[in-house]
């Protein structure tokens, strides 16, 4: 299958379903990775024109622990808002570009704006870029219309998965991509008091104990009119 994660800010996808990302590889899926925004305002020190770099390096080393392919969605940090015209197109092109077979992506109530207004980018675009005659600067081809999963929020707060993904064999490997994110790892804790390792373990943990696993992640897919599937698709 092809599989595109769609997230706000590099290490979002690394945080919240990178087990789950080394489980599809590992069963021979082509994993895409966009990061919609460059995360340029993450952090108390370095400026955005310094981080932007920063952060691209950290997310192409986190893809490349598992061989997923990483996109650049070309954003910075509070710039994806509903009504951008410019951002749906981006989008389109980028689903067009992967013609995947199920979009992860933010649970639409979470904590703070990239996150909620990726996750409503990623419903409008993958509808969108079904229409043969919506036409973007670079792209025409219509691909088909494909199940969307919400991956866990931060915290879990008001979030109950309809599905899980057992990741105890992964832990190690969704370690690894996450610190990869180092400037991150600095960021959440100068900023939100976070140990953004402990929280993302403690995470996965709680998770496991919903379903009786060590360590997993919980999605709830979107259910709407032709979004859903008779098949399980989540390894």
């Amino acid at each position: 299958m092809r599989v595109l994660v769609v997230v706000a800010h590099p290490d979002d996808a690394e945080e919240k379903c990178g087990g789950t990302m080394a489980r599809m590889r590992e069963r021979g899926d082509e994993v895409f990775i966009c990061h919609a925004s460059s995360g340029s305002l993450g952090h108390e020190v370095i400026p955005p024109e310094e981080l932007r770099p920063i952060r691209l390096a950290e997310a192409q080393a986190a893809g490349a622990v598992i061989g997923a392919k990483v996109i650049w969605g070309g954003f910075d940090d509070l710039e994806v808002y509903e009504g951008n015209r410019e951002a749906r197109d981006k989008m389109v092109d980028v689903i067009r570009y992967a013609d995947p077979d199920l979009i992860i992506t933010h649970y639409p109530h979470d904590y703070m704006p990239d996150h909620v207004a990726v996750s409503k980018l990623v419903f409008d675009a993958s509808f969108t870029a079904t229409l043969p005659n919506y036409h973007t600067a670079k792209t025409s081809n219509a691909v088909k219309l494909v199940p969307i999963y919400y991956m866990m929020p931060d915290g879990g707060v008001a979030f109950t998965p309809t599905e899980y993904v057992d990741i105890s064999d992964y832990m190690d490997v969704k370690m690894k991509m996450l610190c990869s994110h180092q400037s991150q790892l600095v960021w959440l804790r100068d900023h939100d008091g976070i140990d953004y390792t402990e929280m993302t373990r403690v995470a996965s943990r709680f998770y496991g104990f919903q379903c009786g696993v060590d360590y997993a992640e919980g999605f709830c897919q979107c259910q709407v009119y032709l979004k859903g599937t008779t098949r399980r698709l989540l390894p």
